[in-house]
């Protein structure tokens, strides 16, 4: 019963069709993984993709927990003996969880407030008669007097205590307080007194205010961080006269003394009780806000650098740049293995220059190198330039690869398990190789928030945070597909259907038994089981195997409708996916059944135009300008080719080749508003960009594309 009630809320919500929220949820919850749902179950789903399938997740453990909460509240309500018909009623109806904890409020376990010591001196009913503001206070005062309460101004601030904690749980006036916040809060935020000198890097925020509703999550995230080192102030309210006013017009009713005391309780109540608690909750939702716009920015940007083109496989020499210890070269085979490595110095101290380039020549022929990956950190740049000035005996292209988080792997225990004889120095070079080679694959070997994209990364919640990247990278390695027989355990372990345990199993078949003929195999793999295959079997690829299929998208349960095809046509299934022609003679609505419909046959018919095509770009080789090295030999007016290394909410940075970043801002990323950064710029793009201020002495650098 509870589970329809769920699917018809979601699928009004989305606006998604209703059986096909109801699969999604049974999906779901018999195991399967977003990828495989949308990619394999279209039918059942009708056609959600993967961020809609996602959105049915969410929105479904929402309900669940919000559902929780209700039975917790109704079952704590009724222990107390009051819950009433009226009250389970408004409970049950309840959307969101603010409505049902203001519901809860009333009956909430407090500790002792003003409010309840009052009521323990029996002023609950003089209370009462005050709000009714029908008699004369003081004089109905006098009658509360006892050990307890010397004095009718006693009884009445006792009465006013009551009444502001009334105030405070009406359902009513946190609502219109509640909507106040919304529309009108401001945050303001101020220098910590003393932190003046300490904080400097904050002055912006120093003395500042804007309408929460219109601050963005990067100046959010910056003051909260600002408030938790200790140098500023935060505070969140709308103007107070005016909530002061919403509030007297629902409990002052009239002009006697009985509504003079109202009045004064209705201040106090806002003041004390009720401000406070709603500025906590939207300091709250405002923070939640801030993360999930940040973690959107994260995952955009983590999955553009996920799916950067890949150079394939290809022979690579890979240098990790350095000055005084020298460059570490490594040179690897296409399948990304350690052929040799050695350090050489062509730059200051040492400048053995000479010997340099005579030993990146020798290794260039020896290993039929046909690409080299120049680390981009210190000394990137002159290596760079040494290596393009080296002549070789074929073609080679030379790459400038971003390094970010290069030493976190090297130094990670998946570093050592690979290459446990080798030191740090190696295992960083020979990422950055392999990053060329294929940023997906390397790239899952790392922590993303290591790999120098997003903003704020350490400051929003760091639980929330890994959920979206883990699934960002499980969603891009499913739509790239893995190679069976080369794949990492940490690559296999992203598949569909898989995970660590099975992963490594399958890494221990592979090396006991040798490479996968058919991926009918798999089912050979310890603890990989019938349910395991079907969620993984049509994102994993076999070349050169019996079936050819096998190196597709098409999953293996939809074999057979392509052996129908082929034979229907008198011809091979080899033959379909070498001729456009004899495609063309398929009728595909004559293979709708009731399980398989236009979506998976259109899908397989895709795959058989280009099977285990790879959905990324082509990789294209970039030049910084020759001129420029340093951030000092950057000059106002200069136009320069730079690579976008990262995209936030107020802009993107772009690598010009001077080892920091410059920033352009979205004002000037074109000649038209631009509300997302991601509308005019991808991660990785190359660009060309004119320099609009430069300050050597905090390192700051201000691009624009729009003025080029």
């Amino acid at each position: 019963m509870q589970k329809a009630l769920y699917t018809k809320i979601i699928s009004e919500k989305f606006s998604y069709p209703l059986k096909g929220v109801e699969n999604t949820i049974r999906l779901l919850e018999d195991g399967a993984t977003i990828p495989f749902i949308s990619r394999y179950r279209k039918e059942l789903t009708g056609n959600l993709d993967e961020t809609e399938v996602d959105a049915v997740r969410q929105e479904l453990d929402r309900l669940i927990e919000l559902n929780k909460r209700r039975e917790a509240i109704l079952k704590s309500i009724e222990e107390q003996g009051a819950l009433t018909e009226e009250l389970k009623k408004a409970i049950d109806s309840a959307e969101k969880l603010t409505e049902l904890e203001d519901l809860y409020l009333p009956y909430k376990p407090k500790r002792k407030t003003r409010a309840s010591i009052a009521k323990s001196k029996g002023l609950e009913p003089l209370a009462e008669i005050l709000l009714k503001q029908k008699e004369n206070a003081e004089e109905r005062a006098g009658e509360f007097l006892n050990d307890e309460v010397k004095s009718a101004e006693d009884a009445l601030q006792g009465a006013r205590d009551i009444i502001a904690e009334w105030i405070s749980e009406d359902v009513k006036a946190r609502r219109v307080i509640r909507r106040y916040f919304e529309r009108e809060a401001v945050i303001f935020s101020r220098v910590a007194k003393g932190k003046e000198e300490e904080g400097t890097k904050y002055t912006d925020y120093f003395d500042f205010a804007e309408k929460l509703n219109r601050s963005p999550s990067h100046r959010l995230l910056a003051m909260r961080r600002g408030e938790e080192e200790g140098f500023l102030r935060l505070s969140v309210e709308p103007p107070e006269e005016v909530a002061l006013e919403k509030l007297e017009k629902l409990f002052v009713k009239g002009t006697g003394s009985s509504s003079d005391h109202v009045a004064v309780a209705v201040r106090d109540s806002y003041r004390r009780l009720l401000k406070p608690s709603i500025e906590n909750e939207y300091r709250s939702l405002s923070k939640e806000k801030a993360d999930e716009e940040a973690i959107k920015v994260f995952v955009s940007n983590l999955r553009q650098l996920l799916l950067a083109p890949p150079l394939g496989r290809k022979h690579v020499m890979a240098i990790d740049p350095g000055y005084r210890t020298g460059c570490k070269v490594v040179c690897l085979d296409a399948q990304g293995n350690l052929l040799h490595n050695e350090t050489i110095y062509p730059h200051k101290p040492q400048e053995e220059t000479k010997a340099a380039v005579k030993k990146i020549a020798t290794l260039t022929s020896m290993y039929k190198i046909e690409a080299i990956a120049v680390g981009n950190a210190t000394a990137g740049r002159e290596t760079e330039n040494f290596i393009r000035k080296v002549k070789f005996d074929r073609k080679v292209q030379v790459f400038v690869v971003n390094e970010s988080g290069a030493s976190v792997y090297s130094a990670s225990k998946t570093a050592r398990e690979e290459f446990p004889d080798y030191d740090v120095t190696v295992r960083g070079a020979v990422s950055i190789g392999r990053r060329l080679m294929d940023p997906l694959a390397e790239l899952v070997k790392i922590d993303p928030k290591s790999i120098g994209v997003g903003q704020y990364q350490h400051d929003v919640d760091q639980g929330k945070l890994k959920e979206s990247l883990d699934r960002e990278v499980e969603s891009c390695v499913n739509l790239v597909g893995v190679n069976l027989n080369t794949a990492s355990k940490h690559l296999l372990t992203y598949v569909s259907g898989l995970g660590p345990h099975i992963a490594q199993n399958i890494v221990d078949f592979r090396r006991e038994k040798g490479r996968f003929t058919t991926r009918g195999e798999l089912k050979k793999v310890p603890r990989l089981g019938e349910k395991a295959f079907e969620q993984c079997a049509g994102f994993l690829r076999i070349e050169d195997g019996p079936e050819p299929l096998d190196n597709s998208a098409v999953h293996p349960e939809s074999y057979h409708i392509v052996g129908r095809m082929a034979s229907d046509i008198g011809a091979t299934v080899g033959d379909l996916l070498k001729s456009a022609e004899l495609r063309k003679k398929i009728d595909m609505e004559k293979y709708v059944t009731g399980d398989i419909g236009l979506p998976t046959l259109n899908d397989i018919m895709m795959e058989l135009e280009k099977p285990g095509r790879d959905p990324r770009t082509k990789i294209e080789v970039f030049e910084f300008s020759k001129d420029v090295f340093s951030i000092e030999d950057l000059k106002q007016g200069m136009v320069l080719p730079g690579i976008v290394t990262n995209i936030t909410n107020f802009g993107a940075f772009v690598d010009v080749g001077v080892k920091q970043d410059g920033l352009v801002h979205i004002s000037r990323l074109a000649d038209r508003f631009v509300r997302d950064p991601n509308e005019v710029v991808k991660l990785n793009q190359t660009v060309t960009v004119k320099v609009i201020e430069v300050d050597v002495a905090r390192k700051r650098i201000q691009l624009s594309i729009k003025d080029v």
